[in-house]
């Protein structure tokens, strides 16, 4: 019998970016591409520590290609699509996962230069990025987009307000490029996990407070891990997804339904 669906989950020979690539979700998601056969490009501020995610995938048997970038920063995000280009002659899959976040107060306390490094990395260098790409994936016909959004796009989180704000526009944008991409042959969607057991969301989860009150709120009553994430991202990058475009997919361990978001 013929392994059809095995076939449709399969990203051998897929070339893909992975920004935000060094640590918590971006690295699992690169690490599960690599089993699946993809050709990772690796793309974070932080080289050394994209080194030793390259090695591991190395190490494992898969391949992967480390480009050091600033995704805030224009002249690094073409550098980051040239850079692939010429090291792999194409893209196939494009993932959005680089953000920051760096304050935790309400939206009345929050500075110039906080809001503004939000927004110039959750939404413009975003935005950007995939218009870059975009370019290839339009000339092929083909290509999956997937933006890591997060709960707070659909419900603002305390203390995350301009974070829960840049979020939102991400799921626009999502859904924007998916309605003039899709005639294309072009998908864009969006994963939007919940609490999630990662550096970025340290604060969080080292909160007694505020770490119970989010588990009260969980159907399935405790945090996922980065690794929790991977299997939708495959599913959006694969063919087995074909049909699916413009959707941001909450993965919040149930939180949806028992009110806790939206």
């Amino acid at each position: 019998m013929r392994q059809l669906y095995q076939e449709k989950f399969s990203l051998k020979n897929k070339v893909a970016i992975v920004t935000g690539a060094s640590r918590g979700i971006g690295r699992a998601i690169a690490e599960g591409f690599a089993e699946m056969g993809a050709k990772v490009v690796l793309a974070s501020r932080t080289a050394e520590a994209l080194k030793e995610v390259k090695k591991g995938i190395v190490e494992a048997g898969g391949e992967a290609h480390v480009i050091p970038t600033h995704v805030a920063r224009m002249d690094q995000v073409r550098n980051l699509v040239q850079g692939t280009v010429e090291k792999y002659g194409t893209v196939d899959i494009l993932v959005n996962n680089a953000a920051t976040n760096p304050v935790f107060c309400s939206a009345t306390e929050v500075e110039e230069l906080a809001f503004d490094k939000i927004f110039n990395l959750n939404v413009k260098g975003m935005f950007f990025l995939t218009q870059e790409v975009g370019k290839i994936l339009l000339k092929k016909g083909s290509g999956s987009v997937i933006n890591v959004s997060s709960e707070a796009g659909f419900c603002p989180i305390p203390f995350l307000g301009v974070y829960s704000i840049s979020k939102a526009a991400v799921n626009m944008l999502t859904k924007v490029f998916a309605q003039e991409w899709a005639s294309r042959g072009v998908r864009v969607n969006g994963i939007a996990p919940g609490l999630v057991r990662t550096h970025f969301s340290k604060y969080l989860w080292e909160n007694e407070a505020i770490y119970n009150a989010a588990m009260a709120a969980t159907p399935l009553g405790r945090i996922a891990e980065p690794e929790e994430m991977v299997g939708l991202a495959i599913l959006l990058a694969s063919d087995a997804s074909s049909y699916i475009t413009g959707q941001v997919i909450l993965a919040d361990g149930g939180r949806d339904v028992a009110g806790a978001v939206g």
